[in-house]
């Protein structure tokens, strides 16, 4: 298999202009030092198809240790796949040691699944572990070469995917893999080789041993990078989407809207948190809870109906915190934006995550006619001045918050006829809040 010649390319249209300068830095290093070193993968791929890459990666036959010997601002990650992060002020380069194919430091588990690899080899043997032909695809930079052990070339021209070697090898190996195949259809418009969905209901399984974290990256990368609504099309025909998001309706339209309002966002370059998408794609089992468990919406056990939401998911796709109490903020709401109570509208305004409840709430309304008016109000009473929202609060139906809580009348204090009186034990220090609402920059702290 490695023995096979490569093919080189010269007449490729990729411009030095085009090509990052830190990683053509740590090429000229490693040079300098003795060692060969490429542009490798994505950045090549993408250059070819006219794309500007986001990231250059670097391959070499220097050792992780050597190149973090060289590179003084570097450090290694990866336990997998040990690999050097070159660092450039908030600019990262990657550098991967070329691996081995097969060796006796390539440890996996019983289901073929590669849990460490550190046996390194040469530019041929690199070629033939990477996942795509489109992604093993490397750049000399010294003589403008495109070198191709694999076919990726071809690949790249008919925009079609395909796995290098067996693909049950391959997903066996990592499961992942799939995820990123379809990832890579969206963002490039490539065909997916069919012959990879073949295997599609043993990746759904093999995705139960891969780590939560690991698959909350891939979750960001798939839905976060422009291309969610057509990723989430191909993914929600698939069985892999039960491994990943086990209570969501594959067929919601509101989470297609959601993946859709996500590109926009992305391509008007708005910004975008994953809290969002998480509040969408949980919203129904949420609401399944809430309506078996408190039918009234008393707000205190909506507290424990999220909390047990995001733990069903937790188990198969690990979410830090702050995108949880996110989501539990959007739904929590919901309710609020729905009623329309008068005392609460000039608060929800000025809340933080009013931008993102009131998204949610539009989403919402594009399947029920109710919740869009309710929605149109919303983005109505934004555009008035004080004046004009005050008008369109008092214009509410009384049963819209007119119920308003009587105060107690205070008894009189014995205080003005005793100056010398002290205050009843307790009330020393106490601070009673003011009637006046803190003004919360929701725009930007939204998504």
């Amino acid at each position: 298999m490695t023995s096979d010649l490569p093919i080189r390319v010269s007449d490729h249209g990729i411009s030095r202009e085009n090509l990052d300068k830190n990683a053509l830095d740590v090429i000229n290093q490693l040079n300098e030092h003795g060692y060969d070193a490429y542009l490798v993968g994505g950045c090549v791929r993408d250059l070819l198809c006219g794309m500007t890459p986001k990231d250059f990666d670097v391959a070499t036959n220097a050792k992780p240790e050597e190149v973090r010997e060289i590179f003084r601002r570097s450090r290694l990650v990866g336990r997998r796949f040990p690999i050097a992060h070159v660092r450039y002020g908030r600019d990262i380069i990657e550098v991967s040691t070329f691996r081995q194919v097969e060796h006796d430091q390539i440890e996996t588990s019983d289901s073929g699944l590669i849990v460490k690899d550190h046996a390194f080899g040469d530019m041929a043997d690199d070629a033939f572990r990477r996942d795509f032909t489109v992604n093993a695809l490397y750049f000399d930079v010294q003589n403008a070469e495109i070198i191709d052990y694999v076919g990726g070339i071809e690949d790249v021209e008919n925009r079609r995917l395909r796995f290098i070697g067996d693909p049950v090898d391959r997903l066996a190996e990592d499961p992942v893999r799939l995820l990123r195949a379809m990832r890579f259809a969206a963002k490039l418009d490539f065909e997916i080789d069919p012959v990879i969905f073949d295997h599609e209901d043993d990746v759904a399984d093999y995705l139960e041993a891969i780590p939560g974290a690991r698959l909350f990256d891939e979750f960001l990368k798939l839905f976060l990078t422009g291309h969610a609504a057509p990723v989430w099309e191909q993914l929600r025909d698939t069985p892999l989407v039960r491994s990943l998001f086990p209570t969501c309706n594959p067929e919601s339209e509101l989470v297609l809207a959601a993946m859709r309002n996500t590109d926009e966002r992305i391509a008007n370059d708005q910004p975008v948190t994953p809290g969002f998408l998480i509040a969408v794609l949980l919203w129904d089992d949420f609401q399944t809870r809430v309506a078996e468990q408190n039918p009234d919406n008393k707000p205190g056990p909506m507290f424990e109906l999220a909390m047990d939401t995001f733990a069903v998911q937790q188990q198969h796709l690990s979410m830090p915190r702050r995108f949880t109490m996110f989501a539990r903020e959007v739904w929590s709401l919901q309710d609020r934006l729905e009623t329309r109570q008068q005392r609460n509208i000039t608060r929800l305004l000025h809340h933080k995550r009013f931008r993102a409840a009131f998204d949610f709430l539009v989403l919402r309304g594009r399947e029920d006619k109710k919740l869009k008016e309710i929605g149109q109000w919303w983005e109505d009473i934004q555009t008035k001045d004080q004046a004009g929202q005050k008008k369109m609060i008092d214009a509410l139906p009384q049963g819209k918050g007119g119920n308003r809580r009587r105060r107690r009348k205070r008894r009189r204090s014995n205080n003005r006829s005793n100056p010398n009186a002290q205050p009843a034990q307790g009330y020393e220090s106490a601070q009673f809040p003011s009637d006046s609402v803190t003004m919360h920059n929701g725009y930007d702290e939204y998504r």
